[in-house]
């Protein structure tokens, strides 16, 4: 379940900037919105190539 958490950290600290760039305009936190956004993309699929592994252990 490790890794579950690991996402939803990464979502969770995202929070706040999606707030200041939706709601306030602020440009910076639209930036640090698409790094997040490519960090939980690059996450996501490196715990698929993890679970396809262990499926094709079995």
């Amino acid at each position: 379940m490790n890794r579950y958490e690991e996402l939803v950290a990464l979502l969770d600290s995202l929070k706040e900037d999606f707030g200041k760039f939706y709601d306030g305009g602020n440009k910076a936190a639209g930036t640090r919105i698409r790094k997040g956004m490519l960090d939980l993309k690059n996450k996501a699929q490196d715990i698929r190539k993890e679970v396809q592994d262990i499926k094709n252990q079995e």
